[in-house]
């Protein structure tokens, strides 16, 4: 079926950087380092802060995770809307920072953005949302 409202095509994002070096089991610190660009080892980073009550280092961790991912979708052909399907395995990284940067933001009180970025995972990929959130 042909969708005549114009809808973008599905953005699937490449590997991430750091996915192989995370898959052997290295840490994400070492990971963030060896690849800044990793959006999967900043947002392990980000729960891993969140998990010992490190709210503050976490959204910090939570929002270079996003803004990596957002540069990312940008280099890909994404403009700013879109699916971002999670059977994708590559665009999972982004899918997650957007549910880690959601739960950062309601740890320091910032429900909007929190809100925010949970409606902006369920309309890139209501699977991601139900995987992540739900």
């Amino acid at each position: 079926m042909t969708n005549l409202l114009g809808e973008p095509p599905e953005t699937l994002l490449p590997e991430d950087p750091g996915a192989a070096l995370l898959a052997e089991g290295a840490g994400p610190e070492e990971v963030a380092e060896r690849h800044p660009d990793s959006v999967a080892a900043w947002a392990r980073l980000s729960e891993a802060a969140l998990a010992q009550g490190r709210d503050l280092e976490g959204y910090a961790f939570a929002r270079t995770a996003y803004h990596r991912s957002l540069d990312s979708l940008r280099r890909n052909g994404w403009k700013g809307f879109g699916p971002v399907p999670w059977s994708h395995e590559a665009n999972r990284g982004f899918l997650h920072s957007l549910a880690v940067l959601a739960t950062a933001s309601e740890r320091l009180g910032d429900d909007a953005e929190a809100h925010r970025c949970r409606e902006f995972l369920r309309e890139s990929s209501l699977e991601g949302y139900e995987a992540l959130v739900s």
